[in-house]
């Protein structure tokens, strides 16, 4: 971004942020960070700040108050939150730029199919959805419409999973070096080379990585009210497919497991 930065954060700003995905494994990931000595995250995960429109109706945004999320008078080296709804507001990375140019952003990507459905099992459970999945599919436009200018972020299911332009909305605000973007699969499957890369990108001490794939931590996963049917799947990916084919060229990932 070409911009002059005007916001002066003093000796305060935090110093990395993990954004999203929604439902792809951010409450896993804060408690690896929060358990690594060189990090302070905020007192609460998903502190919300950067994609509520009520703290940014005046061009000073209340930074005091988004501080007050964390204790600047310890040692840790850094200072970081994990809000997944930062990924798909459209207004969070300017306002994130804004507080702090530096930022480094850490984006993680589950299978939009998978995601789309573990979001609509979340809102099941919460009692905020009544309908049934592939209703609420294709009411979604409507139903999200209804709060325009507005993002919707309760019956998003299938606008979250395009990630692509919201993976290049970061990049535009922030360069591709100061963006990293992991894959849930390694978080299931492959942590010590996802934390590796992690804690490498945080430039933070990566000797416990051995320590924590030995304890490795089980994936917090809600009880699913029904599973998902042939019928939903084939919908999905007929919306997806080459969104995903998209990011595997973005990101150089091979992504055919989510196209099966």
């Amino acid at each position: 971004m070409n911009e002059t930065h005007q916001n002066d954060t003093s000796s305060k700003a935090i110093d990395f942020l993990v954004v999203g995905a929604q439902k792809s494994g951010t409450t896993t990931l804060h408690s690896y960070l929060d358990d690594h000595p060189q990090i302070q995250m905020a007192s609460k995960k998903e502190v919300h700040f950067f994609n509520n429109n009520q703290f940014f109706l005046n061009s000073e945004p209340d930074y005091d108050f988004y501080h007050s999320w964390f204790n600047f008078d310890d040692n840790a080296k850094l200072r970081g939150e994990v809000t997944p709804a930062y990924l798909y507001c459209r207004d969070a990375a300017v306002r994130i730029w804004q507080y702090n140019p530096a930022m480094k952003i850490v984006i993680i990507l589950r299978s939009p199919i998978e995601r789309a459905f573990s979001h609509w099992n979340m809102e099941i459970n919460r009692g905020a959805e009544s309908l049934g999945f592939e209703e609420a599919l294709l009411k979604e436009s409507e139903r999200c419409g209804e709060t325009l200018p507005l993002q919707h972020y309760v019956y998003s299911y299938l606008d979250r999973g395009f990630y692509s332009s919201q993976i290049r909305e970061y990049w535009r605000c922030f360069g591709k070096k100061q963006v990293l973007v992991l894959k849930y699969d390694d978080l299931r499957e492959n942590l010590a080379l996802l934390l590796e890369e992690l804690f490498d990108f945080l430039e933070i001490d990566g000797a416990l990585v051995s320590d924590f794939v030995s304890r490795k931590k089980v994936l917090h996963k809600a009880k699913y009210a029904v599973s998902m049917d042939r019928s939903s799947s084939e919908l999905l990916l007929k919306h997806y497919k080459y969104e995903i084919l998209q990011l595997e060229s973005m990101l150089g990932w091979d992504c055919s497991h989510w196209l099966k």
